[in-house]
């Protein structure tokens, strides 16, 4: 039987190829020249190209065109011009080079050569033929790259734009990595020990789970190779732990869970907001964005990268405890307008996972209904007690 898809309403979509007003038509502007003129992963081919995602951000926050040409320049200042690839790729050998960041060139071209010779400029059937077809899709391997090629498929659909899109197919190629065969072999997916439907839960078993206790001296990226080389089975214990019994429920929970990662874990006055952590809650909000618009034998496999990824990124920090007590339920009267402008105006402006942490939350807030305020909560806490990221120990 199929797996049951997950059923949640299409975002608003911002079409700016068209719209006549000055702001969508910075927005387009902007994105193009970001497409012409900066490669997509940078500084030894160890950097992503954020200026898609603050753009959008920022845009779909209220950001006037002023504020758009700011976030460019602050952003272009610190990115690197295109560099030719080895060698063009063709449609007999475009798996060859995946997982080759020296092809982002390459692969910008060809999905490029593709769009205009088969599909009619149509991005979306550009990206349904190499995403979703196939031995072993591209959508089995979205969270390569901390989820970068996931966040930029997103934007594309977001604010219907093909440049992003074909970003977001050469990030898909160029970041994918070993992670897709977790989905892609059927193997790995086995019965647990246990089982639980709240990701929350199952993240507050993990954090008491003394097997994982003394596995890294510190906390950090770099740790997340090392649990799948020599701890997967433990972590693919939790992984096939989470039952997605009502599966829109479940997608629902996770993002709960992905605002929780954030914020719930960093102790009053410590500031210690986690860069990789981040991933989590942007690659979520990623895929609110994308469900509605992707095939539905696809849906619970999507959660279910991201849920592999949120396992990997918590122990690769020492799994800090879910503290609700983080969160002050007292907002002193302040509302999303309130967090809004601390996004467009505050002093972490120009800081692409701060605005778009902002995005996320909000979107969530507006998907499932926040009757408690809890997303908003979060978004308080959150623009108020941040002085910047921490990567590790």
């Amino acid at each position: 039987m199929a797996p049951a898809a997950i059923n949640i309403k299409p975002v608003e979509v911002h079409n700016i190829e068209t719209a006549p007003e000055k702001r969508p038509r910075t927005l387009k502007h902007l994105l193009r020249a970001n497409h012409a003129n900066h490669s997509i992963v940078y500084h030894n081919l160890s950097f992503d190209n954020h200026m898609a995602h603050i753009l959008s951000s920022a845009y779909l926050l209220g950001a006037d065109a002023a504020h758009l040409h700011h976030i460019y320049d602050v952003e272009a200042s610190e990115l690197e011009p295109w560099k030719e690839s080895p060698n063009e790729i063709l449609l007999s050998d475009w798996r060859d080079y995946l997982g080759d960041k020296h092809y982002q060139r390459a692969y910008i071209d060809f999905y490029e050569d593709q769009l205009a010779l088969r599909f009619s400029y149509d991005w979306k059937k550009l990206v349904e033929e190499f995403m979703f077809n196939g031995k072993n899709p591209l959508v089995n391997g979205l969270i390569g790259g901390l989820g970068h090629p996931l966040i930029h498929l997103g934007y594309a659909f977001e604010i219907d734009n093909r440049e992003v899109a074909i970003e977001a197919l050469a990030l898909s190629s160029v970041q994918y990595d070993f992670l897709h065969k977790y989905i892609d072999d059927p193997s790995y997916t086995k019965p647990s020990s246990f089982k639980m439907t709240s990701p929350t839960e199952l993240l507050n078993k993990l954090a008491a789970d003394e097997r994982f206790d003394g596995l890294f001296k510190r906390p950090g990226f770099g740790n997340i190779d090392t649990i799948f080389k020599k701890h997967e089975a433990l972590l693919l214990e939790y992984w096939n732990a989470w039952e997605l019994a009502d599966p829109t429920r479940q997608f629902e929970e996770s993002q709960e869970a992905a605002v929780r990662l954030l914020v719930a874990t960093v102790t009053n006055g410590t500031h210690a907001y986690n860069f990789f952590t981040v991933h989590l809650l942007t690659t979520s909000h990623a895929i609110r964005i994308l469900l509605p618009y992707i095939p539905a034998r696809f849906h619970a496999n999507v959660v279910r990268e991201w849920w592999l990824l949120a396992l990997a990124v918590y122990v690769a920090n020492l799994r800090p405890r879910i503290d609700p007590d983080n969160v002050p339920a007292d907002l002193k009267g302040k509302g999303w307008s309130y967090v809004e402008d601390k996004a467009l105006r505050g002093p972490w402006a120009t800081d692409a996972h701060f605005v778009k942490a902002v995005r996320a939350m909000r979107e969530a807030a507006l998907t499932w209904g926040d009757v408690h305020e809890q997303y908003l909560a979060a978004a308080v806490r959150f623009v108020d007690d941040f002085e910047g990221w921490v990567f590790g120990g």
